[in-house]
């Protein structure tokens, strides 16, 4: 089997897995019933998990810890931006160019 014909099954595999994975949710969402403290949880632990990707994301770079002062700040203006509910677009490009510009000023 060609490394492409492996790609697209592995592509497809993964694709059919992610939709199953979604509709089995809302086909399942009322036939299960949740203890009313992991309902309770639920909404904290995406909360907790979307929290440590961004913290991985903003704290890490190569599989170290980077302590840099640019990319913090430029998540910070994206999150301020993201709460006070500005465009998407807007959040992305005016995180990356303060970051770019810190980065640009010298600071790390």
């Amino acid at each position: 089997m060609s490394t492409t014909t492996t790609t697209l099954l592995v592509i497809f595999g993964l694709a059919a897995g992610t939709y199953a994975f979604r509709v089995a949710g809302v086909l399942l969402r009322d036939r299960l019933v949740l203890p009313e403290r992991l309902r309770h949880l639920l909404p904290i632990a995406a909360t907790t998990l979307l929290a440590a990707l961004v913290a991985t994301a903003v704290f890490t770079e190569s599989g170290r810890v980077a302590l840099g002062l640019a990319r913090p700040v430029g998540v910070l203006v994206g999150a301020v931006l993201a709460w006070r509910r500005a465009p998407f677009v807007l959040v992305v490009v005016a995180a990356a160019a303060t970051a770019a510009l810190l980065r640009l000023a010298g600071l790390p």
